[in-house]
């Protein structure tokens, strides 16, 4: 395990580093700090885009957060259950953010069915959202991208304060 651990290493540092500095010095007449660069805002902005898809989803107002009960601790709803309200859709309605995200605005249909391609998300959503209506789950979403971001900010204050008695 230690090996395969090793040559994963080694195969992403080359890859990622390694071969494009060399690449660019000898045949790309880039300087090799580029590489550095350009690595640093990919990862920034990658880092950047999945922080807020997932405070979108998962640290808004209407989440749910429920603490394990018992022994051993178990949450007491179902899975799919639980997946549908400890999670929030954002901009269903819209193609060009569903495309820019990859689907992940679909968060509930990401957790109830991750190896399904998100470009049937859109589709399968109604008929969560359908099926939850039938047996009385709350399906949670905001309309747009910003209102999610106002219930994330929302949400934050309320987290921001002293707890009530």
């Amino acid at each position: 395990k230690l090996l395969i651990f090793l040559g994963g290493k080694a195969v992403f540092l080359g890859g990622t580093f390694a071969f494009p500095m060399w690449y660019g010095m000898h045949f790309g007449h880039y300087p090799w700090w580029a590489v550095l660069v350009c690595y640093g805002v990919a990862s920034i902005t990658l880092g950047m885009v999945l922080s807020v898809v997932f405070q979108l989803a998962h640290a808004v107002e209407h989440a749910e957060f429920p603490m394990p009960e018992g022994n051993p601790e178990t949450i007491a709803s179902a899975w799919a259950v639980h997946q549908v309200e400890s999670t929030v859709d954002f901009g269903r309605g819209n193609p060009v953010l569903a495309w820019l995200l990859g689907g992940l605005n679909y968060q509930i249909e990401h957790h109830l069915m991750a190896r399904v391609c998100h470009i049937h998300y859109p589709a399968i959503s109604e008929l969560v959202k359908k099926t939850c209506e039938d047996f009385g789950v709350t399906y949670r979403e905001h309309t747009t991208f910003w209102s999610g971001v106002g219930s994330h900010y929302r949400w934050l204050r309320e987290m921001g304060q002293a707890p009530r008695a």
